[in-house]
Order: structure tokens, then C-alpha cells, then sequence
């Protein structure tokens, strides 16, 4: 039997009230625990995944070390999107338990931490980046529909770029295109436009890629 204070974190007062975003956590956690294991607390916190002020969550870590449990949250990245916040956290004893990947260990949270804040600082980087180009090149964005498009385009790419270190080892070792989805999703990495990854949005950044690799080599 073990014994675990349940953390949610939602990022705006609406997904609080709503219970979306609390609705499928729950339904994480209900799936990982076995029939003998307790939640003796919960605690809900309406915070983006960026900040380290915390409330409930120091209140939740206080709780779990007052009753020797382990602190149990339903996804990584619904706990936060900084590795030095999860590092912090593991700092101070408390066992720390992510139903959707229960037998990782603190050093494959870090991992998966640090992917996860590298793939969204380098997607920042290059939107900014493509931004200020087009600006010097005197682009209207926005307001061209042609620019539009090219934009998007061009996130696209650079999304693909960002994330394509994390795929090759996969594609390389013969995982399938719902195999690699599992995964990034596991590791709470957010797909292209922030919704989970489908073995559909899998391929398409491969065959964006690969075309991509087609385009330069002739």
C-alpha cells in the first residue's frame, strides 16, 4: 500500500471552474493507483506551469513529509515546465510520482524535463528569430495572406527542426510513428500547436523533414 497527496495544477481560473483540465489529471491518476493505495489529500493549484510561486503545492509538500507520503501528479508538465523548479522540488526529500510514467527515476525526470524546456526555448528562439527577418525584409505580417502562410510554414519547420534530435533516435531504433507519440507525450512535450501528439502529427514533422532534406539536395 502506498500513500500519496495528489497535486493538479490548472493555468487559468476557467479550466479550474470548468474541470476540464482537472477532469483528465484525475482520470490519470485514477488509471496509475492500485486498488490498496490511499490519497490522503488533494490539493489544486490555478497556476501557469511558468511560475514558482507555488501555494498549494508547498502546502501538498508539507503534507505528504507530515504523513510520509509521496507527492502524485498526473503529467510532468502539469507539474512545472522549469527542470531547476523540479529540481528543487526533489531537493526536499519528498518522493515524487508521475502517473504517466511511474517507474521513472529522478535522473529520467530530469531528462524528460530538460527535452521538454529545450524544445520550447528553441521553438521561442526561432520564432523570434523568422519575426525580425521578415520585418527587415518589409514583410506586412499579418495582414498579407501570402505572409500568413509562409509564417506558418516557417513555424512548422522550425518546430520540426527543434524537435527532430529527440526523434532520429527513435526512428533510428524502428519505433512506430504511435510508439514515438507515447513517448513525447509521456515526457510532456507539448506538439506544435500545445495538444498532445497522434501518430498523424508524428509523420507529418517527419515527411516535413524529410521533404525538407529532398528541397536541399537538389
Amino acid at each position: 500500500m502506498s500513500r500519496y497527496v495528489a497535486y493538479f495544477r490548472v493555468s487559468t481560473a476557467a479550466q479550474g471552474r470548468s474541470g476540464l483540465g482537472l477532469a483528465a489529471q484525475r482520470s490519470k491518476i485514477e488509471a496509475f493507483l492500485n486498488v490498496d493505495d490511499e490519497v490522503i489529500a488533494e490539493f489544486v493549484e490555478v497556476q501557469s506551469g511558468k511560475a514558482d510561486n507555488r501555494e498549494e503545492l508547498w502546502k501538498a509538500i508539507a503534507h505528504a513529509k507530515k504523513h510520509g507520503a509521496k507527492i502524485l501528479i498526473a503529467k510532468l508538465d502539469r507539474f512545472s515546465r522549469k527542470v531547476s523548479f523540479i529540481a528543487g522540488i526533489m531537493e526536499q526529500g519528498i518522493g515524487l510520482v508521475v502517473a504517466e510514467m511511474p517507474h521513472a527515476t529522478d535522473f529520467q525526470l530530469h531528462i524528460f524535463a530538460a527535452l521538454a524546456q529545450e524544445e520550447r526555448r528553441l521553438i521561442s528562439e526561432r520564432t523570434r528569430n523568422a519575426l525580425a527577418e521578415a520585418k527587415k525584409r518589409g514583410v506586412a505580417l499579418g495582414k498579407n495572406a501570402q505572409a500568413l502562410k509562409e509564417r506558418r510554414r516557417q513555424q512548422a519547420l522550425d518546430y520540426a527542426r527543434s524537435i527532430e534530435p529527440i526523434l532520429e533516435p527513435m526512428l533510428t531504433g524502428g519505433w512506430s510513428f504511435t510508439a514515438i507519440a507515447d513517448k513525447l507525450n509521456v515526457a510532456g512535450i507539448d506538439a506544435a500547436k500545445g495538444g498532445r501528439f497522434t501518430a498523424q502529427t508524428v509523420k507529418n514533422i517527419i515527411v516535413r523533414l524529410r521533404m525538407e532534406e529532398i528541397a536541399h539536395a537538389r
